[in-house]
Protein backbone atom coordinates (compact mmCIF):
# COMPACT_ATOMS: atom_id res chain seq x y z
CA UNK A 1 0.00 0.00 0.00
CA UNK A 2 2.67 2.38 0.51
CA UNK A 3 3.43 4.39 -2.40
CA UNK A 4 6.70 3.52 -3.94
CA UNK A 5 9.61 6.22 -3.85
CA UNK A 6 10.51 8.79 -6.63
CA UNK A 7 14.03 9.64 -8.08
CA UNK A 8 12.65 13.20 -7.67
CA UNK A 9 9.62 14.41 -6.11
CA UNK A 10 6.59 15.76 -8.92
CA UNK A 11 7.16 18.75 -10.37
CA UNK A 12 3.41 19.54 -10.86
CA UNK A 13 1.24 21.31 -8.33
CA UNK A 14 0.36 19.17 -5.43
CA UNK A 15 -3.29 18.63 -4.46
CA UNK A 16 -4.21 19.77 -0.77
CA UNK A 17 -7.36 17.86 0.01
CA UNK A 18 -8.73 19.44 3.93
CA UNK A 19 -10.46 16.88 6.31
CA UNK A 20 -12.91 18.43 9.13
CA UNK A 21 -13.89 15.88 11.48
CA UNK A 22 -17.42 15.51 13.00
CA UNK A 23 -18.57 16.78 16.83
CA UNK A 24 -21.83 18.56 17.07
CA UNK A 25 -20.69 21.90 18.53
CA UNK A 26 -16.84 21.07 18.72
CA UNK A 27 -16.96 21.52 15.31
CA UNK A 28 -15.78 25.39 16.79
CA UNK A 29 -12.27 23.93 16.95
CA UNK A 30 -11.47 23.54 13.23
CA UNK A 31 -13.61 26.74 12.78
CA UNK A 32 -10.83 28.44 14.74
CA UNK A 33 -8.19 26.72 13.43
CA UNK A 34 -9.29 28.08 9.89
CA UNK A 35 -9.81 31.28 11.01
CA UNK A 36 -6.66 31.80 12.12
CA UNK A 37 -5.09 30.16 8.83
CA UNK A 38 -7.18 32.86 6.94
CA UNK A 39 -6.08 35.89 9.38
CA UNK A 40 -2.35 34.42 8.90
CA UNK A 41 -2.22 33.59 4.65
CA UNK A 42 -4.43 36.85 3.78
CA UNK A 43 -6.72 34.12 2.00
CA UNK A 44 -9.98 32.05 1.83
CA UNK A 45 -9.46 28.53 2.68
CA UNK A 46 -11.68 28.05 -0.66
CA UNK A 47 -8.64 30.35 -1.64
CA UNK A 48 -5.74 27.33 -0.93
CA UNK A 49 -7.63 24.06 -0.47
CA UNK A 50 -8.51 22.06 -3.63
CA UNK A 51 -10.53 19.34 -1.52
CA UNK A 52 -12.77 19.51 0.89
CA UNK A 53 -14.08 16.07 3.07
CA UNK A 54 -15.22 15.23 6.31
CA UNK A 55 -18.64 14.82 8.15
CA UNK A 56 -21.17 16.06 10.23
CA UNK A 57 -20.54 19.13 11.10
CA UNK A 58 -17.22 19.18 9.57
CA UNK A 59 -19.67 19.28 6.22
CA UNK A 60 -21.32 22.01 7.58
CA UNK A 61 -17.87 23.74 7.61
CA UNK A 62 -16.53 22.47 4.15
CA UNK A 63 -20.11 23.45 2.15
CA UNK A 64 -20.04 26.92 3.74
CA UNK A 65 -16.90 27.83 2.78
CA UNK A 66 -17.50 27.04 -0.89
CA UNK A 67 -20.91 28.60 -1.16
CA UNK A 68 -20.28 31.34 -3.74
CA UNK A 69 -20.36 34.58 -3.49
CA UNK A 70 -23.87 36.24 -5.35
CA UNK A 71 -22.41 39.16 -6.07
CA UNK A 72 -18.96 37.63 -7.29
CA UNK A 73 -19.26 33.91 -8.02
CA UNK A 74 -15.51 33.12 -7.61
CA UNK A 75 -15.07 34.15 -4.05
CA UNK A 76 -16.60 32.27 -1.31
CA UNK A 77 -19.30 33.78 0.65
CA UNK A 78 -18.14 33.16 3.64
CA UNK A 79 -14.95 33.22 5.77
CA UNK A 80 -14.08 31.01 8.55
CA UNK A 81 -14.54 33.95 10.93
CA UNK A 82 -18.33 33.77 9.93
CA UNK A 83 -18.25 30.02 10.83
CA UNK A 84 -17.03 30.98 14.71
CA UNK A 85 -19.65 33.24 14.57
CA UNK A 86 -22.46 30.77 13.24
CA UNK A 87 -21.76 28.37 16.13
CA UNK A 88 -21.65 30.66 18.62
CA UNK A 89 -24.99 32.64 17.64
CA UNK A 90 -26.72 29.45 16.22
CA UNK A 91 -25.44 26.87 19.15
CA UNK A 92 -28.23 27.21 21.73
CA UNK A 93 -31.01 27.48 18.95
CA UNK A 94 -29.87 23.51 17.65
CA UNK A 95 -29.14 22.38 21.17
CA UNK A 96 -31.31 24.17 23.67
CA UNK A 97 -29.48 23.63 27.03
CA UNK A 98 -30.28 20.75 28.96
CA UNK A 99 -33.48 19.64 26.45
CA UNK A 100 -31.86 16.40 26.02
CA UNK A 101 -29.19 15.92 28.69
CA UNK A 102 -31.97 15.88 31.19
CA UNK A 103 -33.96 13.45 29.43
CA UNK A 104 -31.07 10.81 28.90
CA UNK A 105 -30.36 11.27 32.83
CA UNK A 106 -34.22 10.69 33.45
CA UNK A 107 -34.17 7.61 31.68
CA UNK A 108 -30.77 6.08 33.07
CA UNK A 109 -32.21 7.60 36.80
CA UNK A 110 -34.92 4.87 36.47
CA UNK A 111 -32.60 2.44 34.87
CA UNK A 112 -35.59 1.73 32.03
CA UNK A 113 -37.03 -0.88 34.23
CA UNK A 114 -39.68 0.96 36.15
CA UNK A 115 -41.69 2.14 33.37
CA UNK A 116 -44.32 0.01 31.02
CA UNK A 117 -42.27 -0.22 27.80
CA UNK A 118 -45.01 1.20 25.79
CA UNK A 119 -44.20 4.66 27.93
CA UNK A 120 -40.77 4.10 27.50
CA UNK A 121 -41.17 4.25 23.78
CA UNK A 122 -43.41 7.08 23.71
CA UNK A 123 -40.54 9.14 25.60
CA UNK A 124 -37.73 8.10 23.37
CA UNK A 125 -39.29 9.05 20.30
CA UNK A 126 -38.90 12.87 22.05
CA UNK A 127 -35.60 12.49 23.01
CA UNK A 128 -34.40 13.85 19.51
CA UNK A 129 -33.56 17.95 19.09
CA UNK A 130 -35.70 20.09 16.76
CA UNK A 131 -34.60 19.10 13.27
CA UNK A 132 -36.51 22.16 11.83
CA UNK A 133 -33.84 24.41 13.96
CA UNK A 134 -31.23 22.93 12.44
CA UNK A 135 -32.65 23.05 9.60
CA UNK A 136 -33.61 26.93 9.79
CA UNK A 137 -29.71 27.74 10.61
CA UNK A 138 -28.46 25.49 7.78
CA UNK A 139 -30.86 26.95 5.17
CA UNK A 140 -29.24 30.46 5.86
CA UNK A 141 -26.05 29.46 5.23
CA UNK A 142 -26.73 27.78 1.75
CA UNK A 143 -30.06 28.50 0.65
CA UNK A 144 -31.21 26.43 -2.87
CA UNK A 145 -27.11 26.10 -3.71
CA UNK A 146 -26.42 22.69 -5.22
CA UNK A 147 -23.50 20.04 -4.73
CA UNK A 148 -22.45 20.88 -7.98
CA UNK A 149 -21.89 24.95 -7.38
CA UNK A 150 -19.63 24.54 -5.10
CA UNK A 151 -16.10 26.62 -5.67
CA UNK A 152 -13.97 23.52 -5.32
CA UNK A 153 -14.34 19.77 -4.88
CA UNK A 154 -16.10 19.11 -2.27
CA UNK A 155 -17.11 15.66 -0.53
CA UNK A 156 -19.67 14.81 1.94
CA UNK A 157 -20.61 11.57 3.20
CA UNK A 158 -23.87 10.08 3.88
CA UNK A 159 -24.96 6.82 5.52
CA UNK A 160 -28.12 5.55 4.14
CA UNK A 161 -30.13 3.24 6.61
CA UNK A 162 -32.63 2.39 3.57
CA UNK A 163 -32.42 0.68 0.36
CA UNK A 164 -32.30 -2.67 -1.20
CA UNK A 165 -29.06 -2.29 -3.46
CA UNK A 166 -26.06 -0.08 -4.42
CA UNK A 167 -26.75 0.70 -8.01
CA UNK A 168 -24.16 0.76 -10.06
CA UNK A 169 -23.09 4.15 -11.74
CA UNK A 170 -21.46 5.32 -14.71
CA UNK A 171 -18.30 7.91 -15.07
CA UNK A 172 -17.14 10.23 -17.58
CA UNK A 173 -15.78 9.00 -20.38
CA UNK A 174 -16.98 5.69 -19.71
CA UNK A 175 -18.98 3.22 -22.23
CA UNK A 176 -22.04 1.53 -21.29
CA UNK A 177 -19.80 -1.92 -21.40
CA UNK A 178 -16.94 -0.51 -19.29
CA UNK A 179 -16.76 -1.35 -15.70
CA UNK A 180 -19.07 1.18 -13.99
CA UNK A 181 -17.80 2.02 -10.41
CA UNK A 182 -19.96 2.71 -6.63
CA UNK A 183 -20.72 -1.29 -6.65
CA UNK A 184 -20.65 -2.89 -3.15
CA UNK A 185 -19.22 -6.58 -4.48
CA UNK A 186 -19.40 -7.72 -0.84
CA UNK A 187 -22.94 -6.38 0.66
CA UNK A 188 -25.64 -6.07 -1.83
CA UNK A 189 -28.75 -4.92 0.31
CA UNK A 190 -29.00 -3.08 3.25
CA UNK A 191 -28.12 -0.03 4.36
CA UNK A 192 -24.47 1.56 3.07
CA UNK A 193 -22.54 4.45 2.91
CA UNK A 194 -22.97 7.41 0.02
CA UNK A 195 -20.03 9.75 -0.70
CA UNK A 196 -21.85 12.83 -2.37
CA UNK A 197 -18.63 14.26 -4.26
CA UNK A 198 -18.47 17.03 -6.58
CA UNK A 199 -15.00 16.43 -7.85
CA UNK A 200 -13.64 19.38 -9.99
CA UNK A 201 -9.59 20.11 -9.22
CA UNK A 202 -7.28 19.98 -12.07
CA UNK A 203 -6.28 16.56 -13.41
CA UNK A 204 -8.81 14.43 -11.52
CA UNK A 205 -8.70 10.76 -12.68
CA UNK A 206 -12.54 10.03 -13.87
CA UNK A 207 -14.34 12.31 -12.04
CA UNK A 208 -17.98 11.11 -11.44
CA UNK A 209 -20.63 13.59 -12.21
CA UNK A 210 -21.70 15.30 -9.41
CA UNK A 211 -25.31 14.11 -8.10
CA UNK A 212 -28.50 16.69 -8.59
CA UNK A 213 -28.66 17.32 -4.63
CA UNK A 214 -28.96 20.54 -3.05
CA UNK A 215 -26.30 21.26 -0.51
CA UNK A 216 -28.72 21.80 2.49
CA UNK A 217 -29.96 17.99 1.81
CA UNK A 218 -26.68 16.61 1.70
CA UNK A 219 -25.66 18.68 5.32
CA UNK A 220 -28.39 17.85 6.90
CA UNK A 221 -28.12 14.29 6.28
CA UNK A 222 -24.67 13.94 7.15
CA UNK A 223 -25.60 15.83 10.53
CA UNK A 224 -28.38 13.60 11.69
CA UNK A 225 -26.11 12.16 14.46
CA UNK A 226 -28.03 9.22 16.14
CA UNK A 227 -29.90 9.66 19.51
CA UNK A 228 -29.48 13.31 18.67
CA UNK A 229 -31.25 14.08 15.74
CA UNK A 230 -33.88 11.86 13.49
CA UNK A 231 -32.94 10.16 10.09
CA UNK A 232 -33.21 12.71 7.28
CA UNK A 233 -34.76 11.36 4.28
CA UNK A 234 -33.91 13.48 0.71
CA UNK A 235 -34.30 12.89 -3.05
CA UNK A 236 -31.90 13.02 -5.53
CA UNK A 237 -30.53 11.91 -8.42
CA UNK A 238 -26.96 10.78 -10.19
CA UNK A 239 -27.61 12.92 -13.61
CA UNK A 240 -30.29 15.07 -14.62
CA UNK A 241 -32.09 12.54 -16.60
CA UNK A 242 -31.78 9.98 -13.90
CA UNK A 243 -34.82 8.95 -11.72
CA UNK A 244 -35.29 10.38 -7.98
CA UNK A 245 -34.17 8.31 -5.76
CA UNK A 246 -34.73 8.94 -1.96
CA UNK A 247 -31.96 8.75 0.54
CA UNK A 248 -32.83 8.35 4.23
CA UNK A 249 -29.49 9.73 5.79
CA UNK A 250 -28.01 9.62 9.09
CA UNK A 251 -24.63 11.04 10.41
CA UNK A 252 -21.55 10.14 7.96
CA UNK A 253 -19.46 10.06 11.47
CA UNK A 254 -20.70 6.36 11.48
CA UNK A 255 -18.54 4.90 9.00
CA UNK A 256 -16.50 8.13 8.04
CA UNK A 257 -12.98 9.53 9.38
CA UNK A 258 -9.70 10.16 7.04
CA UNK A 259 -8.37 7.03 6.46
CA UNK A 260 -11.66 6.22 4.76
CA UNK A 261 -12.57 9.40 3.00
CA UNK A 262 -9.35 9.35 1.40
CA UNK A 263 -9.05 5.15 0.47
CA UNK A 264 -13.09 5.16 -0.31
CA UNK A 265 -13.62 8.73 -1.79
CA UNK A 266 -10.49 10.51 -3.29
CA UNK A 267 -7.38 7.95 -3.47
CA UNK A 268 -9.17 7.33 -6.78
CA UNK A 269 -8.94 10.54 -8.04
CA UNK A 270 -5.55 11.24 -7.61
CA UNK A 271 -2.73 11.31 -10.93
CA UNK A 272 0.11 9.32 -10.27
CA UNK A 273 2.18 12.40 -10.97
CA UNK A 274 0.42 14.16 -8.26
CA UNK A 275 1.40 14.72 -5.01
CA UNK A 276 -1.62 14.71 -2.37
CA UNK A 277 -1.32 16.60 1.13
CA UNK A 278 -3.86 16.32 3.58
CA UNK A 279 -4.79 18.52 6.35
CA UNK A 280 -6.99 17.09 9.21
CA UNK A 281 -8.33 19.59 11.66
CA UNK A 282 -9.95 17.64 14.50
CA UNK A 283 -12.66 18.26 17.19
CA UNK A 284 -10.82 16.71 20.11
CA UNK A 285 -10.91 12.83 21.04
CA UNK A 286 -11.75 10.89 23.48
CA UNK A 287 -10.85 7.53 22.78
CA UNK A 288 -10.87 5.26 25.60
CA UNK A 289 -9.31 2.11 27.06
CA UNK A 290 -11.32 -0.28 28.91
CA UNK A 291 -10.07 -2.65 31.77
CA UNK A 292 -11.66 -5.84 31.26
CA UNK A 293 -13.11 -6.36 34.66
CA UNK A 294 -15.13 -2.70 33.95
CA UNK A 295 -15.85 -3.64 30.62
CA UNK A 296 -17.57 -7.14 32.02
CA UNK A 297 -19.65 -5.19 34.88
CA UNK A 298 -20.99 -2.73 32.37
CA UNK A 299 -23.55 -5.81 30.85
CA UNK A 300 -25.74 -5.13 28.50
CA UNK A 301 -27.48 -1.87 29.18
CA UNK A 302 -24.04 -0.18 30.98
CA UNK A 303 -21.89 -0.68 27.80
CA UNK A 304 -24.49 2.54 26.25
CA UNK A 305 -25.45 3.97 29.26
CA UNK A 306 -24.11 8.14 28.79
CA UNK A 307 -23.31 7.83 32.51
CA UNK A 308 -20.55 5.11 31.27
CA UNK A 309 -19.51 7.66 28.62
CA UNK A 310 -21.16 5.30 26.20
CA UNK A 311 -17.97 2.90 26.01
CA UNK A 312 -19.77 0.52 22.71
CA UNK A 313 -20.45 3.47 20.66
CA UNK A 314 -17.05 5.01 21.77
CA UNK A 315 -15.30 1.81 20.59
CA UNK A 316 -17.53 2.10 16.85
CA UNK A 317 -16.35 5.62 16.27
CA UNK A 318 -12.79 4.72 17.04
CA UNK A 319 -12.46 1.08 15.77
CA UNK A 320 -11.76 1.33 12.13
CA UNK A 321 -9.68 3.88 12.14
CA UNK A 322 -7.18 2.51 14.53
CA UNK A 323 -7.30 -0.39 12.13
CA UNK A 324 -6.32 2.41 8.90
CA UNK A 325 -3.90 4.61 10.43
CA UNK A 326 -0.59 2.84 10.51
CA UNK A 327 -1.18 2.13 6.97
CA UNK A 328 -2.67 5.53 6.12
CA UNK A 329 0.55 7.18 7.67
CA UNK A 330 2.97 5.30 5.90
CA UNK A 331 1.07 5.97 2.65
CA UNK A 332 1.04 9.64 3.41
CA UNK A 333 4.39 9.83 5.33
CA UNK A 334 5.28 14.01 5.51
CA UNK A 335 2.31 14.61 3.31
CA UNK A 336 -0.04 14.45 6.76
CA UNK A 337 -0.67 17.43 8.78
CA UNK A 338 -3.11 16.70 11.82
CA UNK A 339 -4.09 19.12 14.33
CA UNK A 340 -5.86 16.82 17.13
CA UNK A 341 -5.48 16.50 20.66
CA UNK A 342 -6.80 14.47 23.36
CA UNK A 343 -9.94 15.45 25.44
CA UNK A 344 -9.83 13.53 28.19
CA UNK A 345 -5.87 13.37 29.10
CA UNK A 346 -3.51 15.79 30.03
CA UNK A 347 -1.86 18.03 32.63
CA UNK A 348 -5.29 20.30 32.07
CA UNK A 349 -7.95 17.83 31.31
CA UNK A 350 -10.18 19.51 34.15
CA UNK A 351 -10.30 22.73 32.12
CA UNK A 352 -11.13 20.52 28.50
CA UNK A 353 -14.51 21.56 27.04
CA UNK A 354 -17.14 18.61 27.61
CA UNK A 355 -17.14 15.70 25.08
CA UNK A 356 -20.83 16.24 24.42
CA UNK A 357 -21.30 17.41 20.62
CA UNK A 358 -24.69 19.04 22.44
CA UNK A 359 -22.81 21.42 25.00
CA UNK A 360 -23.64 25.15 23.21
CA UNK A 361 -23.13 26.85 26.89
CA UNK A 362 -21.00 30.03 27.06
CA UNK A 363 -18.82 28.52 29.32
CA UNK A 364 -18.18 25.84 27.05
CA UNK A 365 -17.60 27.83 23.86
CA UNK A 366 -14.82 29.49 26.34
CA UNK A 367 -13.46 26.11 27.27
CA UNK A 368 -13.22 25.55 23.55
CA UNK A 369 -11.19 28.56 22.63
CA UNK A 370 -8.53 27.57 25.09
CA UNK A 371 -8.75 24.41 23.85
CA UNK A 372 -7.84 25.57 20.69
CA UNK A 373 -5.28 27.74 21.40
CA UNK A 374 -3.74 25.31 23.48
CA UNK A 375 -3.55 23.24 20.65
CA UNK A 376 -2.41 25.78 18.08
CA UNK A 377 0.40 26.05 20.87
CA UNK A 378 1.88 22.46 20.95
CA UNK A 379 1.70 22.40 17.29
CA UNK A 380 2.86 26.22 15.89
CA UNK A 381 5.66 24.76 13.70
CA UNK A 382 4.00 22.65 11.78
CA UNK A 383 0.85 25.26 11.67
CA UNK A 384 3.30 27.73 9.73
CA UNK A 385 4.73 24.94 7.67
CA UNK A 386 0.85 24.23 6.57
CA UNK A 387 0.17 27.85 6.21
CA UNK A 388 3.58 27.78 4.01
CA UNK A 389 2.12 24.95 1.99
CA UNK A 390 -1.39 26.48 1.95
CA UNK A 391 -0.24 29.74 0.37
CA UNK A 392 2.43 28.20 -2.22
CA UNK A 393 -0.77 26.46 -3.49
CA UNK A 394 -2.73 29.58 -4.09
CA UNK A 395 0.38 30.54 -5.85
CA UNK A 396 0.63 27.63 -8.36
CA UNK A 397 -3.19 27.44 -8.33
CA UNK A 398 -2.88 31.32 -9.79
CA UNK A 399 0.65 30.85 -11.74
CA UNK A 400 2.25 33.76 -9.34
CA UNK A 401 5.83 33.48 -9.01
CA UNK A 402 7.17 32.16 -5.89
CA UNK A 403 8.50 34.87 -3.60
CA UNK A 404 6.52 37.82 -5.06
CA UNK A 405 6.29 38.84 -1.37
CA UNK A 406 4.43 42.17 -2.46
CA UNK A 407 1.50 40.66 -3.91
CA UNK A 408 1.09 38.40 -0.96
CA UNK A 409 1.27 41.32 1.17
CA UNK A 410 -1.25 43.28 -1.00
CA UNK A 411 -3.84 40.57 -0.78
CA UNK A 412 -3.17 40.13 3.22
CA UNK A 413 -3.88 43.93 3.57
CA UNK A 414 -7.01 43.78 1.62
CA UNK A 415 -8.52 40.53 3.43
CA UNK A 416 -7.40 42.05 6.58
CA UNK A 417 -9.13 45.47 5.39
CA UNK A 418 -12.35 43.32 4.31
CA UNK A 419 -12.56 41.68 7.64
CA UNK A 420 -12.89 45.09 9.61
CA UNK A 421 -15.41 45.95 7.89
Amino acid sequence: MQKTEKNTAPSKKPIIALYNYGGGMRGLLPAHFMQKIEETTGLHMADMVDVFMGPSTGSILNAALNIPNPHDPQKPKFRARHMVRFYEREGLHIFPRDSFRAFRSMIHDFNNRTMRIEQLGNLLKQGHYQQASLGRSLRALYGRSKLSDSLKSLIVPVYNIEGDALHPTQEQGETPKSPVHNVNTFLNEGGHAVWLKNIKFEAAINPPRPPVVDIYDAVMASTAAPTYFPCFPFQMKETETSPTKTIAGIDGSIFDNPCISYMGALRQHIPADRDLIIIVLGTGYFNRSYRKEDWNRFGSLGVVDPSNDMPLINIFFYASETALLDSFRNEMGKNLHVFNKSLVSGPYAHEYPNTDIDDASPENLRRLKNFFEMTLEENRSSFNEVCELLTKNYDAMHKIPTGTASLKQRIKRTFLKDQNQ
